[in-house]
């Protein structure tokens, strides 16, 4: 499935959404999920989605070439890639 809008909630799904937002957690029946005790295997951000930006930028032909070879998702590929070099390199220089 690739990213991008969803499809927008039926009235009937955003009325189920909204009744459950409204319940007070009391309310809210858990008895069938086990409490987790162990969070060795937790990812932390696992779910965190920066903001993007559009931007131009020229890079040298090769450079796109490799990463577009392995097809769709060269752009994400190149912003790890410059992402793992901010990592190395202190994000918080400026």
């Amino acid at each position: 499935m690739k990213k991008g809008n969803p499809q927008p909630l039926t009235p009937e799904l955003q009325a189920e959404l909204d009744a459950l937002a409204a319940r007070q957690d009391g309310g809210i029946d858990t008895g069938d999920m086990p409490e987790v005790t162990d969070w060795s295997g937790a990812i932390r951000g696992a779910f965190f989605r920066p903001i993007k930006k559009p931007l131009s930028l020229r890079l040298d032909a090769d450079v796109i070439a490799w990463f577009k070879k392995d097809g769709e998702g060269y752009q994400t590929r190149i912003n790890a890639a410059l992402r793992e070099y901010m990592d190395r390199h202190g994000a918080d220089r400026r």
